[in-house]
């Protein structure tokens, strides 16, 4: 959790100074009330209420990654703690009337507050929804076979054989091809040598998360080996295969990975073979799925090639 704040360390910094900066004015141009002229249970509702909004964002900034959600999640209750957190210091220091900023940081922020963390939430409610299609798919592969690699819990190389010949036999009767893609990770040994084998496996694990919310529902991906991933995608013409294949190296591309403790950004690259087939057997699609990986990988970094 406390690796996630540092990444909001912005966003506590102006909570850190509007505090302050808040006391300062009401001290400045306010009149300070007597205990006696303190209604108390108005400074329980209004600062317990305040410190409430305060620890809600602690734990939702502490749970996220930096992103358009966190941001509007943040700027939502930021707003809504601004309007709770004016109302609490007027129960301390009498505002002149004049002073219309007083005015505006009580009333206006509230709703804008609330507007803003509607969107941010309804952004939330969309990602959630993606994530638990997501996890369906794993807990599906799951139940499907015992065999599961125990860093990126993707079916092993085993399973994805055995499914292959189930696939083919579908295509053969239905005359609709199976397409096989191989994703190779460029350069991941440099990664495991500069971060440690530990990062590398914390990578794999972003990395299987990133690439199954660009699969299909019927497509299955398993680990391989190392870094590479075979993505198995029934009834797909070689059309739509390339198309995935190049939607996948740009996600990777694209791949903002952070790493734990230095969080410094590590740009990645895949190369991706592509072969298609009616009758090959299992092993003979796998080969040649393999060669066309090797010629992507001789094109250069990012690349995706088709067997012939």
């Amino acid at each position: 959790m406390i690796q996630t704040l540092k990444l909001h360390s912005l966003k506590w910094l102006c909570i850190a100074l509007y505090l302050p900066f808040s006391l300062a004015a009401a001290t400045l141009v306010g009149t300070p009330r007597g205990w006696r002229n303190i209604d108390w249970l108005d400074v329980f509702g209004e600062g317990g209420g305040a410190l409430m909004v305060l620890a809600w964002t602690l734990l939702i900034l502490g749970s996220r990654p930096a992103g358009t959600v966190s941001n509007l999640i943040f700027a939502g209750l930021g707003l809504i703690f601004v309007s709770l957190w004016q109302d609490n210091i007027d129960e301390f220091w009498i505002i002149p009337d004049a002073q219309l900023w007083d005015t505006w940081l009580e009333n206006v922020p509230m709703p804008i507050g609330v507007v803003i963390l509607t969107l941010g939430l309804i952004r939330w409610y969309q990602e959630q929804r993606i994530l638990m299609a997501q996890l369906s798919k794993r807990e599906r592969f799951r139940r499907e076979h015992r065999s599961v690699d125990p860093v990126t819990r993707l079916a092993s190389a085993d399973y994805l054989e055995q499914q292959l010949d189930v696939e083919l036999r579908a295509a053969r009767r239905d005359q609709a091809p199976v397409s096989l893609l191989l994703l190779d990770v460029d350069g991941f040994d440099r990664i495991n040598r500069r971060h440690g084998v530990a990062e590398g496996d914390r990578l794999l694990q972003a990395l299987t998360d990133l690439l199954l919310l660009n699969l299909r529902d019927g497509d299955l991906m398993c680990r391989y080996g190392g870094d590479r991933f075979a993505i198995m995608l029934p009834h797909t013409n070689e059309t739509m295969a390339v198309i995935m294949a190049g939607e996948l190296t740009a996600a990777v591309s694209h791949f903002a990975y952070h790493t734990h403790y230095e969080g410094e950004r590590v740009r990645l690259t895949a190369s991706v073979g592509l072969a298609l087939a009616l009758s090959d057997s299992p092993r003979a699609l796998m080969q040649r799925a393999d060669h066309a990986l090797a010629d992507a990988k001789q094109k250069g970094a990012g690349s995706h090639a088709s067997a012939a």
